[in-house]
């Protein structure tokens, strides 16, 4: 393979290898301090990242406010706190070497606050900051007020081209690095658009080619671009280094690094890991931001894909086939169904799916009284957690409201990753990832249970494995 020459991230000579960033405590000081100690690139998460008190315990994030304003203001001094915190433990790790990047997401709520309060509290211990989920304008101009360097996830050449029009042209001396995030590969919220198949996977490479001429045509031929997204091996991509068409070519490793000793995720999320096998990731859209995105296959998933599946279209009056009439509420108030879909309602009703509830598009789904109180009880206690939110139609603007009504297809995200992220609880949670994962299981590195340091795995990426 093609040595991996060094390249210059956040105004530092470093190996073209980045660790991702991933969501809530899945990426902390501690993996991401490793990985720039070895001369790369380490992120960690600054989505309400984990803090801790003087004398070194963990705070749980836990709310006491009254309603979603006071309990959301209580998450942004959360996330601050856990940000600050994770940037000095990866900067002493770190020891000088390589550089640190926090990760964002732009959707999370009161994300330029957090920046703010963040960068201001940490400077000179973060390097650089990714952001995606969203269209992150103002990103560029927070963090050249703190001379960061930032580095926008995008999907392709237009929502580049977009930023840059927009807000990036203004700021070019730190731009860092554009992230390309392979829409179909990735882990997490994924930037399909609407006019892309979530079935039919692209080939990356003209879709980055197509990047670096946009970049170009901006006097960004320096600029690297990170490939991220369904990268395992870099020997794989050798036709990508020192290809001119790309240019500057970093590699970013998401699930790998999940993997390592010093991955914070739990032991049973790392065995797990070993066991998957192809297909056992995939895309769906059940979140509440509204995105698809990339998770394992288990409980949790299984039990959406169920709820979403005993749907049907309700109207108020009798109109065209909705002819018959349903009690619905504790009024027993009729509302209207076709012939066809009551059929199927009265079938999971005998099956103890016996409470509808109401979505923002007239539809109606059914589930058992347990989950209809789990789920309002998750709406109720909503912290605010994202810019705005289906699932309990929160928004972080005056209103607070997105104006809709909240979604029951969908689930309180905080409260599934918080819960990821601190137990073993790996099969009624979330669970993201790439969707490469499944070669832990094939690769023969791993064989035995083999579970590698971050250093261990870093010089096996050197070679290009």
């Amino acid at each position: 393979m093609k040595s991996l020459n060094a390249v210059t991230i956040s105004g530092r000579e470093v190996l073209p290898l980045v660790e991702g960033g991933k969501g809530i405590s899945i990426s902390n000081g501690e993996s991401s301090g490793a990985w720039a100690a070895t001369g790369g690139v380490g992120t960690f998460s600054g989505v309400n990242a984990d803090s801790f008190d003087d004398d070194g315990h963990y705070i749980e994030q836990t709310y006491h406010g009254k309603n979603r304003r006071e309990r959301h203001e209580e998450l942004v001094d959360y996330a601050v706190a856990g940000g600050v915190h994770q940037a000095r433990v990866a900067h002493e790790l770190a020891g000088g070497e390589g550089a640190i990047h926090m990760n964002v997401l732009w959707e999370m709520a009161a994300c330029e606050r957090i920046l703010h309060g963040v960068l201001e509290r940490a400077k000179g211990l973060i390097q650089g900051v990714t952001c995606g989920a969203g269209m992150p304008y103002r990103m560029a101009q927070i963090c050249a007020n703190y001379s960061v360097y930032y580095y926008p996830i995008v999907s392709s050449a237009r929502a580049f081209q977009i930023l840059w029009k927009r807000a990036y042209h203004k700021f070019p001396e730190w731009l860092g690095g554009v992230v390309y995030e392979d829409p179909w590969r990735a882990g997490g919220h994924n930037g399909l658009s609407n006019v892309e198949d979530p079935e039919k996977p692209e080939d990356p490479y003209p879709r980055v080619v197509d990047l670096r001429k946009a970049m170009r045509n901006h006097g960004l031929d320096k600029t690297p671009i990170f490939m991220a997204g369904g990268v395992w091996r870099v020997d794989e991509w050798e036709g990508w280094l020192d290809n001119p068409e790309v240019g500057p070519i970093a590699f970013q490793f998401g699930t790998r690094p999940l993997l390592t000793v010093e991955s914070p995720i739990s032991d049973a999320w790392k065995q797990r890991l070993l066991t998957l096998h192809e297909g056992d990731i995939y895309l769906n859209r059940f979140s509440p931001t509204g995105f698809y995105s990339s998770a394992v296959e288990n409980s949790f998933l299984r039990e959406l894909k169920d709820r979403n599946s005993r749907q049907v279209a309700y109207t108020t009056e009798p109109v065209g086939d909705h002819t018959e009439a349903f009690p619905f509420g504790p009024r027993k108030r009729p509302i209207y169904l076709t012939e066809h879909d009551l059929a199927h309602v009265n079938g999971w009703i005998a099956q103890g799916f016996d409470e509808p509830m109401k979505t923002p598009d007239s539809t109606l789904v059914f589930v058992t009284e347990e989950k209809a109180g789990q789920i309002r009880t998750d709406q109720i206690e909503c912290m605010g957690c994202l810019s705005q939110c289906r699932f309990s139609n929160w928004k972080c603007d005056d209103e607070g409201t997105t104006g809709k009504k909240p979604d029951p297809r969908s689930y309180c995200i905080q409260k599934t990753l918080q819960t990821i992220s601190h137990s073993d609880d790996i099969e009624t949670q979330l669970m993201f990832a790439g969707h490469n994962a499944f070669r832990f299981a094939s690769d023969p590195w791993y064989s035995n249970g083999f579970v590698p340091t971050v250093g261990e795995l870093m010089e096996r990426l050197k070679t290009g494995q």
